[in-house]
């Protein structure tokens, strides 16, 4: 690929005047990997986790989802934005930016359109692994399946929501909310061992480094391989797959933690899962939405009316008293091109309760109508007891600002 000089000269200015205003420190990763960004140039493909992680982090042996590498661009993609939104920092040649869903500087101008870059197609297509480790929903998910293969004609009803995506040509991927867990093995009782969901620990890369800095807490645990998945994504597949499925697309199942940002080139894709669980779709979806993830991944923030959302079934699951819980769902389109569904809850029963709600064929007015926009997002309530869905309420629909 040929390199547009002028392009290539406004690039390494705009990179140059980033550094030297020190609004990345004078040291430090996030320095380190905006210049390591910068270094690849304007026109080149997003950068792999992998690939960020043994570069910047020098993380040798590293899972997919590198939870470093997430919460560094995170946050790499957030000073920008702050550097630019002050007073006198707009640059002459164009605004640097960090898109969503890649792990690549690109350069816009103050009305923040991209200068057009035309990217080599790979030599192939990474081959896609198909691993979902479930620990209480895989036998439900395999009769699922079975149950599907053996009545490949039958059709559901579309509605506004899954329109394009059945309309689309691009073959779909299903990404599921996935966790890791890691055990915790006692020496002289090893029948005592435990499995431990921890959020700090999001990979055996993160074990690793959870153990060379906190001996004391983490000697004893081992990466035992394991990934689980909420068993109200069960639910989720159940009726996503046929509406995706109708027109002889081929439809893949992948874990979160295993999606990369190239994928988002290849495939429309369908989020299923808990806030919590969403990787590095998380920073995609949240870019053009008027919402905000609270830190504990129970609370919902709509920075639009100041408002926020909190689910309540942590604290009442195990009471027989009435709790609230929410499920966010929303359509857009990714920078690399996808189309890009998300249907989440804060805990199980939002999920669950959610899931109906916008598979059905008549939706609420409401939803209906912003659903026939290109990009829209909604926030349901759903009343649970003891971890059933009983009532949900429609409190929002809107247009997105992507």
């Amino acid at each position: 690929m040929s390199r547009d000089e002028p392009a290539t000269a406004r690039f390494d200015a705009e990179v140059g005047r980033v550094r030297a205003s020190g609004v990345l420190g004078e040291s430090g990763r996030l320095l380190e990997l905006f210049d390591f960004l910068a270094a690849r140039g304007p026109g080149t493909a997003s950068a792999s986790q992998a690939e960020i992680a043994e570069t910047v982090f020098g993380h040798t042996e590293t899972s997919v989802d590198d939870a470093t590498v997430r919460v560094y661009v995170h946050r790499l993609r957030k000073r920008l934005e702050e550097y630019y939104a002050e007073a006198g920092a707009k640059g002459n040649g164009g605004r640097l930016i960090l898109p969503s869903g890649t792990y690549a500087l690109r350069q816009a101008d103050d009305a923040g359109i991209e200068d057009a870059v035309e990217l080599e197609e790979p030599e192939r297509k990474r081959s896609l692994p198909i691993r979902m480790l479930l620990i209480a929903g895989l036998a439900l998910v395999g009769a699922f399946f079975l149950g599907r293969a053996l009545a490949p004609n039958s059709a559901s009803p579309v509605n506004a929501i899954w329109q394009p995506f059945v309309d689309s040509p691009r073959p779909k991927l299903i990404v599921l909310g996935d966790y890791y867990i890691y055990g915790e093995i006692d020496p002289v009782r090893p029948e005592e061992g435990r499995l431990i969901r921890d959020f700090r620990v999001n990979s055996a890369a993160d074990l690793e480094r959870m153990q060379d800095l906190f001996p004391d807490r983490y000697g004893r645990a081992e990466d035992m391989g394991l990934n689980y998945l909420p068993f109200s994504v069960a639910y989720g597949l159940d009726e996503i797959v046929p509406i995706l499925a109708q027109n002889g697309h081929r439809v893949s199942v992948l874990a979160a933690s295993e999606l990369q940002p190239d994928m988002l080139n290849y495939f429309d894709v369908i989020y299923v899962g808990l806030f919590s669980g969403m990787s590095l779709l998380e920073d995609v979806t949240f870019m053009g939405s008027q919402f905000d993830i609270g830190e504990s991944y129970d609370e919902l923030i709509d920075s639009a009316a100041k408002k926020s959302y909190t689910s309540e079934e942590a604290r009442s699951l195990a009471s027989p008293a009435f709790y609230r819980d929410y499920g966010y769902v929303a359509r857009f389109k990714a920078p690399g091109g996808a189309l890009v569904a998300i249907v989440a809850g804060a805990r199980d029963t939002g999920l669950r309760g959610l899931v109906p709600l916008v598979t059905r064929a008549d939706l609420t007015a409401d939803l209906k109508k912003v659903a026939s926009d290109d990009s829209f997002e909604g926030l349901f309530q759903i009343t649970g007891q003891q971890g059933a869905d009983l009532s949900e309420t429609l409190l929002l629909a809107r247009p997105r600002e992507d």
